[in-house]
């Protein structure tokens, strides 16, 4: 076997949920791109067709669900959906997920409990689904979620939601990797610092505020700047690949080495 044919994920059948955000754009893209069959996810139409017509150009075949994993019900048909139109279900890139920023005498227990329910019940709804599928395929399958560097790191300016949300998608991802180990399916998460995506593009600006919070985070990321959507491209790759069978509970920190400092 050549060694790129470890990465070879051509065929596959690829659930990427949150599909119109930075980073299940860039997951859509790469599948897309590697030959992948996608079923793509979330709940903004216009952004979610636009991701999709970019990952037709790249001659995959798509789907698209204008959802978002509210419930048990919506995880499981999104599962459902993937396996009618594809006949199975290899992959699941969890995606989908918000942040509320607010100190924590000030935040409302409502959106504490929104950034709970986007970024952790949502991606344990959806693992399950597809835990069932992969298992009843009998062959394995690849898991991958969404964490970040706040996943390990605090943060002064009001993540107390958004912290605790990565550090339990962190725990759902550890845990599940040692409950499926015998059954071939592997679960690892990707734990990006500050990237560009639609929220922080002001960051990249020359702006004095920009600037300066630029500078602030690049002084603690070794590799000397802010990340790239492309950062992204093949951490997730590797995570949906053979070449990832024997890793499993892993957060694959792309982050320039932020957390090794």
């Amino acid at each position: 076997m050549k060694p790129s044919e470890l990465f070879d994920v051509s065929g596959r059948s690829a659930l990427v949920t949150g599909a119109s955000g930075a980073l299940g754009a860039v997951a859509a893209r790469t599948l897309a791109g590697a030959g992948c069959r996608l079923t793509l996810t979330a709940g903004t139409a216009d952004a979610l067709e636009a991701v999709a017509g970019e990952c037709r150009e790249l001659g995959a075949e798509v789907v698209t669900v204008n959802a978002r994993p509210e419930t048990e019900a919506t995880a499981d048909a999104m599962v459902e959906k993937a396996v009618e139109e594809h006949g199975r279900l290899d992959i699941l890139v969890v995606a989908s997920g918000i942040n509320r920023v607010g100190m924590i005498e000030e935040m409302a227990p409502d959106a504490f409990a929104d950034v709970m329910d986007a970024n952790v019940t949502q991606s344990w709804l959806l693992a399950r689904a597809a835990t069932r599928q992969m298992k009843a395929q009998g062959d394995g399958g690849k898991i991958v979620l969404v964490s970040s560097t706040r996943g390990i790191l605090g943060h002064p300016a009001g993540y107390t939601a958004y912290c605790a949300s990565k550090a339990a998608v962190d725990g759902i991802t550890k845990a599940l990797a040692c409950e499926l180990g015998p059954t071939g399916i592997t679960v690892n998460a990707v734990g990006p610092t500050v990237f560009r995506s639609v929220l922080t593009d002001w960051m990249f600006t020359d702006a004095p505020k920009a600037v300066k919070t630029r500078d602030n985070i690049v002084s603690r990321i070794p590799k000397g700047r802010l990340g790239e959507p492309e950062d992204l491209a093949g951490p997730l790759l590797f995570l949906a690949s053979s070449a990832s069978d024997f890793y499993t509970g892993h957060i694959l920190y792309a982050d320039g080495g932020y957390t090794a400092g």
